[in-house]
């Protein structure tokens, strides 16, 4: 059974799908375990006894990024009786016992997993302001296409998809593509960030007019490129939108 002194929730964890965008490409935030095999999960971890969960949720974003003004949303709660096998949750026991000595493994007196339940946040930050950081628990901690990623643990995958779904449904609607960009921006920086989210093209002309016509936009000097006659525009959204951290 759990230890009654424990600091920690031993059922109750958040995870992070903590989304950065470089090179054309959307990348997540990934953790190689130190375990006998190659498995890796989003950043995440128990919660305090007396945290508030989205105030462990951005515990574990700093611990992993380094950075506190960061969009942060709830995407769900994950726990479904089977979201880890059994071999898994061995590993992992083993592995988070060492991590949280104040916290027994999840396993009652007849040996049996327990349930662990998990929620889901989904984050957006600047790729170039971030360093992804291992803790104890991790092999090493890094970026990771969002379109190739590897054996991960209990239902880890699913929280990413879930998180691209959501990311999906609100990059317009809810202005997000800002908190993936850098402050200024150019036009083609902004199209392909939304050809790499919803993974289709769209033509240039139909999409700067679709955003400017939004009249979300701010249009700065031009991008200094050595040919200033051809340089692109820099853009900025409007600082009464803003919505970063």
């Amino acid at each position: 059974m759990f230890l009654k002194s424990s600091k920690h929730i031993p059922q109750l964890t958040v995870d992070c799908v903590i989304f950065g965008f470089h090179h054309k490409k959307l990348k997540l935030i990934l953790s190689k375990l130190k375990l006998e095999k190659d498995i890796y999960a989003l950043p995440g971890g128990f919660v305090l006894q007396e945290e508030d969960i989205e105030d462990a949720a951005k515990r574990v974003l700093f611990e992993r990024t380094g950075i506190e003004d960061v969009y942060l949303e709830e995407l769900g709660t994950f726990g479904r009786a089977n979201r880890i096998s059994d071999e898994d949750f061995q590993l992992f026991s083993h592995l988070a016992k060492e991590l949280y000595p104040d916290v027994e493994p999840p396993i009652n007196e007849k040996n049996q997993k327990m349930r662990l339940v998990s929620i889901a946040y989904y984050a957006l930050v600047d790729f170039e302001k971030v360093i992804p950081k291992k803790i104890d628990l991790d092999e090493s901690c890094d970026w990771y296409d969002s379109q190739d990623l590897p054996h991960m643990i209990f239902d880890h995958r699913e929280m990413a998809e879930k998180g691209l779904e959501v990311l999906r449904d609100n990059l317009d609607k809810k202005l997000l593509f800002n908190n993936l960009l850098s402050e200024t921006f150019t036009m083609r920086e902004l199209q392909e960030l939304y050809e790499t989210v919803y993974d289709k093209p769209f033509p240039a002309n139909n999409f700067q007019k679709k955003i400017l016509d939004l009249n979300i936009l701010e249009r700065l000097d031009k991008k200094f490129t050595g040919a200033k006659s051809k340089a692109p525009y820099l853009y900025r959204l409007k600082s009464n939108l803003s919505n970063k951290g």
